[in-house]
């Protein structure tokens, strides 16, 4: 049972096709003393990423704080489609949007 357990593990770690990295055309990172951040990058595919958040008082007392974020995200479907996602995380929660999302 180990060696059948090994030879899976070897299958699965085994490249999957000849696929190759996707080279990243741009990257740009920031993090402050605050607490504050942001980043973005874009690889050679067209995705692009971006994201920055900073530190908030989320409950009634001073050491309740909590990083607030917001980014989006986009990349090319298949059919050639952009999808793109803007989102926040926040006290609230997580909060997406998105023209290929369902809404209520």
């Amino acid at each position: 049972q180990i060696i059948a357990l090994a030879f899976l593990a070897v299958a699965l770690a085994a490249p999957q096709g000849d696929k190759k990295p996707i080279e990243i055309v741009s990257s740009n990172s920031e993090m402050n003393a605050d607490g504050s951040y942001s980043f973005n990058f874009e690889s050679a595919d067209g995705t692009k990423v971006s994201e920055s958040g900073s530190q908030k008082q989320v409950g009634p007392k001073p050491e309740d704080i909590g990083t607030v974020s917001k980014g989006s995200y986009s990349y090319t479907s298949p059919d050639g489609v952009v999808i793109t996602v803007n989102w926040t995380a926040d006290e609230n929660g997580f909060q997406a949007t998105g023209d290929h999302l369902p809404t209520p």
